[in-house]
């Protein structure tokens, strides 16, 4: 029996699918089905029943489980303190980012993590919430930054704070939907936001809760996007509250009822739970709850 056998055992059980738990282990769906049948031949145990839709637990797979689970976890901690001993840390980490970098506070926190571990380097890829979020959960990036509530049990969170968010108009549409109800907010034209981006999520909360169904324009994933899209009079949107804000001040967009925070959404520092006791993410995250100042 070898570690890696129990790694795509227990990856199989969790996702319940051959072809996801190949694609996060980066290996084929044949390698993955090799490996589990090697490890029920050496249990003499069935672990998984197999159906059209995937796979599940056997009543044996489901008594082991916690067992390999935990083996994981003490070969990972025994790695991580080994590495631990070794000094000074150093390596590169690769950091997803969303949205604005001020608003990530990403230049005070990068400051200083290269102030107190000079040796460590850091590489950041821009996207938007829900690609960095499965670019984590498949160990493409080390760590990211994501704007919602987090799915996943097995990719861990750090709060930094919420991200408070305002309804904005076009000034051609201003008269008519400044001071308008929710009611007449549905007739507006709305900004359609790609599935793959947070903002999706928080408009659809949004409008559920306002029992409001507006007719959607297009389909857009950025902020930047968005705003440049209600400043020519495509539609109205949700823009973040210093965003819109700012905007406003100089009279190229207009908030709805003087820019009333509408939704608010959690920020978060995200990173794999297979990581937790990982001392590179230890030092991101102290730094990370120094910039933010958290308790």
């Amino acid at each position: 029996m070898e570690l890696y056998q129990l790694r795509t055992f227990v990856t199989v059980a969790q996702q319940g699918h051959l072809t996801q738990a190949a694609e996060l282990l980066h290996l084929s769906q044949p390698a993955v089905t090799a490996q589990i049948k090697a490890l029920e031949e050496q249990f003499g145990l069935a672990l998984f029943d197999r159906y059209p839709g995937g796979v599940s637990l056997t009543e044996a797979g489901k008594l082991l489980m916690p067992e390999a689970e935990q083996i994981l976890a003490q070969a990972r901690d025994l790695l991580h303190k080994a590495k631990a001993l070794q000094g000074e840390p150093k390596g590169k980490v690769r950091i997803g980012t969303i949205g604005v970098p001020a608003r990530l506070k990403l230049g005070a926190w990068l400051s200083l993590l290269r102030k107190e571990f000079p040796l460590i380097t850091v590489q950041t890829t821009h996207g938007i919430s829900v690609s960095i979020l499965n670019e984590v959960r498949k160990k493409s990036l080390d760590a990211g930054f994501y704007l919602g509530r987090n799915p996943y049990q097995n990719v861990m969170t750090l709060p930094l704070g919420e991200i408070g968010f305002c309804i904005a108009l076009p000034v051609s549409l201003a008269e008519e939907y400044q001071n308008a109800d929710w009611a007449k907010l549905g007739e507006a034209p709305w900004l359609g936001l790609s599935q793959y981006t947070s903002l999706a999520d928080i408009s659809q909360e949004l409008w559920r809760s306002q029992n409001i169904a507006p007719k959607v324009v297009g389909e857009f994933d950025e902020e930047a996007t968005l705003l440049e899209l209600i400043k020519t009079g495509v539609g109205i949107g949700i823009l973040a509250e210093r965003t819109a804000q700012r905007f406003a001040s100089d009279g190229s967009i207009v908030l709805w009822r003087n820019g009333e925070v509408v939704t608010r959404a959690p920020l978060q520092f995200i990173y794999s739970g297979e990581r937790s006791s990982d001392p590179m993410i230890h030092k991101l995250c102290s730094t990370l709850s120094a910039v933010w100042q958290l308790e």
